[in-house]
């Protein structure tokens, strides 16, 4: 498969997606996302494949949606590319292999709701990881609340979200939102040793028992994404949301009023 902001390499049963906008420290066009849900659909029609390693290129494992686009008067909020962020999130959720987010730098925003959708993440000390869709008055998507939800419970995951708090590895396992904190330096080593150790699980039986769970909570996150999708292009017209781009290329404090 040849992607315009994705790398995909496969070896053996694993498969390693890096997001791969690097000069734009992995923030998520248009092209991404379609990138992203067409790569995920794909890659669940090959039967070989049972671990799937999501990686970031360059500096950040990926900023988030791209807010400088959105500020130049990109329209990366429409119900078009909500559509888009949920065929991604719905085809992420349903692959049939264990999939583990390798982050390191920073995992921001729709960056951070795609780290969490992983089976296993695995984060260096010292990235900066925030659910931070509040500085600029919108609600996470990319299933964030959902993903959130499963990790931390209901009324952490409002407040984490409401806060929009830069946590580090140490702090994000420490709130159940990662698996595995890498002191800095260790990160290839240590995804190194938790992928060869799944390598040589039974991986069959690991994964029907992803099916079964998932299926579970399917309709749930399908119901999520619907509602985020809806809230998100609302809160896009708001002018809380004005005032967060301004405040955000500004490099200033935002001052909301509540609408």
């Amino acid at each position: 498969m040849t992607y315009e902001t994705l790398v995909v390499e496969k070896q053996d049963r694993k498969v390693t997606v890096t997001l791969n906008r690097p000069d734009a420290v992995n923030a998520m066009n248009g092209q991404m996302l379609e990138d992203l849900a067409h790569c995920f659909e794909e890659l669940s029609r090959d039967k070989s494949l049972q671990v799937l390693v999501l990686r970031g290129a360059g500096r950040v494992f990926s900023a988030g949606g791209d807010v400088r686009a959105m500020a130049a008067g990109g329209n990366l909020i429409s119900p078009t590319i909500m559509d888009t962020i949920k065929r991604l999130v719905l085809a992420f959720y349903h692959l049939p292999m264990v999939t583990v987010g390798v982050v390191h730098g920073a995992a921001a925003g729709l960056g951070f709701s795609l780290a969490l959708a992983c089976d296993i993440v695995i984060a260096e000390e010292s990235s900066k990881l925030a659910m931070n869709f509040i500085g600029i008055a919108l609600i996470p998507d990319g299933g964030g609340h959902f993903f959130m939800k499963q990790r931390v419970g209901t009324v952490k995951a409002k407040q984490m979200i409401w806060q929009g708090d830069v946590l580090n590895g140490e702090q994000a396992l420490s709130l159940g939102l990662i698996d595995y904190n890498a002191a800095d330096g260790t990160l290839d080593a240590v995804a190194d040793q938790v992928i060869g150790k799944l390598l040589g699980a039974p991986l069959l039986a690991m994964i029907e028992t992803k099916r079964i769970l998932h299926s579970t909570h399917a309709a749930e996150l399908e119901a999520v994404l619907n509602a985020e999708a809806d809230g998100q292009v609302r809160m896009h017209a708001t002018t809380d949301h004005a005032e967060g781009l301004r405040a955000f290329l500004g490099k200033r404090t935002p001052q909301f009023n509540g609408q």
